[in-house]
């Protein structure tokens, strides 16, 4: 019993990530994972575009097959409605990457969020708060924003 408490207090939102490991995956990438699927959920639609955004991303980032990366974002959207918080995920995400992942992984967060052609103001904040946890500034969360408009040949 005190095992389980223990698990539940160290894991994203008080959710459980044994799952994750049960599934192949580790904390890290279904943390990553769990927040590029809450920026593509923060504005009440969560398309087929983001989806494809979201399953390209974690595919190259993690190097998956299609499979994996479509296994990996459904148990991460399972965990972004089992997570009262993002924190936990950005915390696993702040632990686990160096300063230059977390850039990137803002990077790929922007792509997400302008996977629909806009941007909401929902996803702005939520955009704020996450580069604030994990630790990113301003000038680098704007150039990202910018990297990922450019990648996505989108007027900057």
């Amino acid at each position: 019993m005190i095992n389980r408490i223990k698990a539940l207090l160290n894991t994203p939102g008080g959710t459980s990530l044994e799952a994750a490991s049960r599934h192949g995956f580790a904390d890290l990438q279904v943390a990553a994972a769990a927040l590029l699927v809450e920026a593509a959920e923060m504005d009440a639609s969560f398309d087929q575009r983001e989806k494809a955004k979201i399953l390209d991303l974690v595919r190259t980032r993690f190097d998956l097959s299609e499979t994996e990366a479509e296994s990996l974002v459904e148990l991460a959207r399972q965990e972004v409605v089992d997570a009262s918080q993002l924190y936990g995920f950005t915390r696993v995400v702040k632990d686990h990457f160096a300063h230059e992942e977390r850039v990137e992984m803002l990077e790929m967060l922007w792509q997400v969020v302008y996977a629909d052609g806009e941007m909401h103001d929902h996803e702005a904040n939520l955009m704020r708060r996450i580069a604030g946890l994990i630790f990113v500034s301003d000038r680098e969360c704007g150039s990202a924003r910018k990297r990922a408009l450019s990648k996505l040949g989108m007027a900057q």
